[in-house]
This record gives C-alpha cells, sequence and structure tokens, in this order.
C-alpha cells in the first residue's frame, strides 16, 4: 500500500476521492440493474473473483511479488470485512428494501470509524469541526431520503425486511472496522496487489454463500437480460477496480474520518443519476438535505485543510498589500512615527 507522504500529488487525492464519491455514488443503481439477471451472492462472486483476476494478471505484467503470504493474510481480512460482510449485505438487502434506506444506513460509516479508531479518539472527538460534520452529514442523509423512507414505511415491513435492517447494523461496522486494519496493517506490496487479493478473496467467499442459498439451482446465463451483463461488467471495471483501487490508496494517504465521507457523497450522486436516468423528481427537502451533505463534507476536511487554507488567503493578501500603493505609504508613515 502507498504509504502516507507530504509529497503526494494534490492532483492525484482530487482524482482518487472524485472516482470513489463519483463511482461508488451510482453502484446502487447498477447493483438494482444486475440483481434483475444475477442471484445476489452469485453476483458479488463474478464481480469479486473477475476484477481480482484482471488486477493480479495486471500485477504479475508490473513484475509484483505475488506470493508474500504474510500481505495476503491482512488482503484477506480486508477483502472478507468489507467485500464481503459490508458489501454483501448491501447486494442482498436491496432485493428486499428501498435504496434510500440502505443509503441511510450504509451513511453511519464515519460514526463507526470514530467509535472503532481508538488510537485516534483523543483527536477525532476532540476535534469539534470533525464531530459536527459526522452529525451534519448523518442529518443530511436523512433530509435527502425522508420522504422516501416516510413512503415506503406507510405498510408494515415483513420479516425479510426486519433482518434487512438488522443485517444494515453490521455492513458499516465490518466496513469501517476492513478499512482500520487496512490502514493500520500496511502490507509492503502495492496498492494495485492488496486490492486484487481482497477481491479475489472476497468472490472465493461469495460461492459457499452462494450455495448455502441454493442460488445455483435456478440461474441460467441464457436468462440473463443485455442490462444485467452491463451491470455486472460496469461494477466489475469501475466500482471494482477503479473505485476500490482508489480507496485502498486513500486510505494510506489520508485521514481515515477524511476518506470515510464518500458515505455521504455516494447517496448525492444516487440521487442525480435517479433524476437522469429514472426522472425521478427531487424536491426542495432533498435540495436543502444536497446542501447540508456538502457542508458536512467541508467540516470534516476543515481540520486537515483549514490552517492551509487560512495560510493561503493570507499569503494572497499580503501579495495584494504589496501591489498597494497606498499600503506602501501607510507602512513608511508607521516606520516615521516609530522612530
Amino acid at each position: 500500500m502507498i504509504q502516507s507522504s507530504n509529497k503526494t500529488s494534490a492532483l492525484l487525492v482530487i482524482i482518487a476521492f472524485a472516482i470513489v464519491y463519483v463511482v461508488w455514488g451510482s453502484t446502487y443503481f447498477f447493483i438494482q440493474m444486475a440483481i434483475h439477471g444475477f442471484p445476489p451472492m452469485l453476483m458479488g462472486a463474478f464481480r469479486y473473483f473477475t476484477a481480482g483476476i484482471l488486477m493480479l494478471i495486471w500485477c504479475r505484467i508490473k513484475g509484483d511479488k505475488l506470493w508474500v503470504w504474510k500481505d495476503i493474510k491482512t488482503s484477506a481480512v480486508c477483502g472478507l470485512l468489507m467485500l464481503f460482510v459490508a458489501t454483501g449485505v448491501v447486494i442482498w438487502v436491496e432485493r428486499t428494501l428501498p435504496s434510500a434506506m440502505v443509503a441511510i444506513m450504509v451513511s453511519a460509516n464515519p460514526v463507526w470509524f470514530v467509535i472503532l479508531d481508538k488510537a485516534n479518539w483523543k483527536i477525532n472527538l476532540k476535534n469539534r469541526s470533525t464531530i459536527a460534520g459526522i452529525i451534519l452529514g448523518f442529518s443530511g442523509v436523512l433530509l435527502l431520503f425522508g420522504e422516501a423512507i416516510e413512503r415506503s414505511l406507510n405498510g408494515s415491513l415483513g420479516q425479510a425486511q426486519l433482518i434487512g435492517l438488522f443485517l444494515l447494523i453490521l455492513s458499516p461496522i465490518a466496513w469501517s472496522a476492513g478499512s482500520l486494519y487496512s490502514k493500520k496493517n500496511a502490507v509492503n506490496a502495492p496498492a494495485r496487489l492488496n486490492v486484487a487479493w481482497q477481491m479475489i478473496i472476497a468472490g472465493l467467499a461469495f460461492i459457499p454463500a452462494s450455495a448455502l442459498h441454493n442460488e445455483y439451482s435456478t440461474f441460467h446465463f441464457s436468462q440473463v437480460p443485455a442490462q444485467a451483463w452491463f451491470a455486472l461488467v460496469y461494477l466489475i471495471l469501475f466500482g471494482s477496480i477503479a473505485a476500490f483501487s482508489a480507496y485502498v490508496w486513500l486510505l494510506g494517504v489520508r485521514p481515515a474520518t477524511q476518506v470515510s465521507t464518500h458515505s455521504y457523497v455516494n447517496p448525492v450522486i444516487a440521487v442525480l443519476l435517479g433524476m437522469g436516468f429514472n426522472n425521478e423528481h427531487i424536491t426542495i427537502l432533498q435540495i436543502f438535505g444536497l446542501l447540508v451533505i456538502l457542508v458536512s463534507v467541508l467540516l470534516v476536511n476543515l481540520s486537515k485543510y483549514g490552517p492551509a487554507f487560512k495560510n493561503r488567503i493570507s499569503s494572497i493578501w499580503v501579495s495584494i498589500k504589496g501591489l498597494n500603493p497606498f499600503a506602501k505609504k501607510d507602512k513608511m508613515a508607521d516606520v516615521c512615527c516609530q522612530s
């Protein structure tokens, strides 16, 4: 994994965040499309195992040392927690729960990051902007999907929905735990190899899970519609290879609380995609929720970039004063008065 460095390109960080924000925001839409043709667990197996093998081939071409068992063990823990447990739950419950409800439960990621990151409790819990940003972000997601949730809850929830809600509590916990484990147990291998093994191991874990649910007996490749195949290819290339690689890299160069802000931005992208492709309408309350989410992301990042931003503004102001002839005269007057 790439280690944190002051020399890390700001442009690369921005690009990585953009990929995670936009691509993972679209995966809610494409998962729904994919499970119309693939059983949930089998889709997870196809997605992650294929993506992992493609990444491993790329690592071999780049000359990476593939079989370092210590690194593979670390990758296995991360892959099982983040991809098999956390993402597997999301894939499974989207059969019975609305995407809005899933998005709200998953957006609890930053809260669990703070709770589980014991080593940084003193830093995070004393930082008012971080805590305020986390609370505000979760509130924004509630505003964003509140009306949809109210409509879906007008009828009584069945047993499957209640089980889904319980499992969704586990999903952000597993994701946060896996992310923190990845950050604190950095491997010597390149990030691409770490990602490859995480996805391969997660893909293998989905296979027995699919067998336990007897998905193979009812699945036929000939019955999979073209849209589901397109969605699966998108999830492999962009949702897994591009976005997950960017996420793992960001964990190595940025604080976990900042990286976790994707949990607030992803639902925003999901809403915008719904407007663009499903002709969904956005309400005033949802617009307010979007604005609240954006403010929350700024607050979480304020502790990292606030001082640098203030210094930048100060330097610009000093430069402007230096170009101002009246400012020079005032300075000379001050010198004369002091003498």
